[in-house]
C-alpha cells in the first residue's frame, strides 16, 4: 500500500503509519494528517491539505460581490467577522470608495472582539488538547458574551455576514454597548485568572516550552504571518505596518516572544486579547464623540436604499431591483487587499471584467502556510507534542482548504 495514502494502520518494519484525524479531537476541524511513527516518535507527517476543499473562491466566481459575503462566513468561522470585513474592504478598493466613520469604527470594534473570540478559541482547546480543562471553562463563559455581542449586531452568532459593500447591514443596537461594557470589565479579570492557572504552571511549562521552536529567519521564510510569527520574535503587523480602517489613530501594542515556541505562541495570543481590549475600548469613546451617523456609502448603485425609500420611491425600487437582479457596475481591474486577521494576513485578491461577477477571486488564507510547516515543526518530536504544536498553530479548516 502506498505509505502516502493509507486507509488503515499500517507497519513497515519498526514505522507504524497511522491517520491523524479527519475526525479526532485534537485536529481542531476536518483536517488528515499521515503520520509516520517510529514508537512515540513522529518520523514524519505529511498534511493532506484540500481534504476539506468546498470550491469556495469558484463559486464566487458565480455569484454576485454581495452574494459572496456569507461565503466568507465559512473561511475561519471561528472569526467569521473579519472575513467580512476584509473581503468588503477588498472590493471597496476595487470601487475607490470609502466606507463613512461610523461604520470603520464599528468594523475595528466587531474585528477585536473577533480576534479576543479567536484566541480564546486557539488558547482554551490547546489547553484541553494538552491536558488543562479548567482555562477552557473560565475562556468560553467570555466568549459566550462576545457571541451574544454578535447576535445583537448581526441578528447570528457564528457566521454573521454583517458588512455589505461600503458600510454594514445596520447600526448597533441600543443594548450593544451597556453589554459591552459589562465584558470589557470582566473580560480582563477572566485573563488573569486564566494565566493564574496557566504561565507559571510546571506542567504547563513541561508541555510547552521549547515545544515547537522555530527561529525567525525560518518563520519568514514559510510565510508565517499573525501570532505565530510574532511569537517567533518579527513585530510585524497589518495593522501597523499597513494601516486600514484608522488603525494608525488607535493606540495598542504589538506582543512578540523570543523564539516561537508554543508557550510563546500562548503568550503573545494571551498579550494580544489585552490590546484588542484596548482598542475596543477606545473604539466605544470613538463612537459616543461620532454620535448617530450613516453607516453605509449613499450611493444606491452600490447600496441597496432604505426600506421605507424602496415602498415609496420609484427611483429607490429601482435601484433596488438594479443591485439584486443585476449586480453593480464594476471597473475593470484588479485589486489586493490585506487586513490581519486572528491568525495573520488574511487577503483577497479579486480580478474584474467589469461584470456583475468577480472574474477571478483567490482568498490568501493565515494558516495556510503555517500548516504547510507542520512536518518540519513534529519531526522528531512525540506524538504528544505533535498535538500542542497543531493546536498552538490554530489551523481553521474552512480556512487552510477553502
Amino acid at each position: 500500500m502506498n505509505p502516502t495514502n493509507p486507509t488503515t494502520l499500517q507497519r513497515d518494519g519498526d514505522h507504524m503509519i497511522v491517520n491523524l484525524g479527519p475526525s479526532h479531537p485534537s485536529t481542531h476541524g476536518t483536517l488528515r494528517i499521515i503520520l509516520d511513527l517510529e514508537g512515540e516518535f513522529v518520523a514524519k507527517a505529511t498534511p493532506e491539505i484540500g481534504y476539506l476543499h468546498r470550491g469556495v473562491e469558484k463559486l464566487g466566481e458565480n455569484l454576485s460581490y454581495h452574494q459572496f459575503i456569507p461565503l466568507t462566513d465559512r473561511l475561519n468561522y471561528c472569526s467569521s467577522i473579519m472575513n467580512n470585513v476584509g473581503y468588503t474592504l477588498a472590493v471597496e478598493k476595487l470601487l475607490g470608495i470609502q466606507d463613512p466613520p461610523r461604520s470603520q469604527v464599528i468594523r475595528v470594534l466587531v474585528s477585536e472582539l473577533a480576534r479576543i473570540g479567536d484566541h480564546i478559541v486557539c488558547v482554551g482547546i490547546n489547553a484541553v488538547d494538552i491536558g488543562a480543562f479548567t482555562a477552557f471553562l473560565y475562556l468560553f463563559k467570555e466568549r459566550e458574551t462576545i457571541y451574544d455581542l454578535f447576535e445583537m449586531a448581526a441578528g447570528q452568532r457564528l457566521h454573521t455576514s454583517f458588512t455589505r459593500i461600503g458600510g454594514l447591514m445596520r447600526d448597533l443596537p441600543e443594548a450593544f454597548l451597556p453589554l459591552l461594557d459589562q465584558f470589557l470589565d470582566s473580560m480582563p479579570r477572566t485573563i488573569d485568572e486564566m494565566e493564574k492557572l496557566l504561565t507559571r504552571n510546571p506542567i504547563w511549562h513541561d508541555r510547552t516550552k521549547g515545544v515547537g521552536k522555530i527561529l525567525p529567519e525560518d518563520a519568514i521564510t514559510w510565510g508565517y504571518t499573525g501570532p505565530c510569527l510574532r511569537a517567533a520574535g518579527v513585530a510585524q503587523d497589518l495593522r501597523k505596518g499597513q494601516p486600514y480602517l484608522g488603525y494608525e489613530t488607535y493606540d495598542f501594542d504589538i506582543p512578540i516572544g523570543t523564539c516561537g515556541d508554543v508557550y510563546d505562541r500562548y503568550l503573545v495570543r494571551t498579550e494580544e486579547m489585552r490590546q484588542s481590549l484596548r482598542i475596543v475600548e477606545q473604539c466605544v469613546q470613538k463612537l459616543r464623540e461620532l454620535g448617530p451617523g450613516p453607516i453605509i456609502v449613499d450611493d444606491y448603485k452600490i447600496a441597496l436604499p432604505p426600506k421605507e425609500k424602496v415602498y415609496t420611491r420609484m427611483e429607490s425600487l429601482i435601484h433596488h431591483f438594479k443591485l439584486v437582479m443585476h449586480g453593480m457596475d464594476t471597473p475593470v481591474g484588479e485589486v489586493y487587499s490585506a487586513t490581519e486577521a486572528a491568525n495573520g494576513e488574511l487577503g483577497y485578491y479579486i480580478v474584474s471584467d467589469g461584470g456583475k461577477s468577480p472574474y477571478r477571486i483567490h482568498v490568501r488564507p493565515p494558516c495556510y502556510p503555517i500548516f504547510n510547516s507542520f512536518n518540519d515543526q513534529v519531526k522528531g518530536t512525540l506524538i504528544a507534542d505533535a498535538v500542542a504544536i497543531l493546536g498552538a498553530m490554530n489551523v481553521i479548516a474552512g480556512e487552510l482548504d477553502r
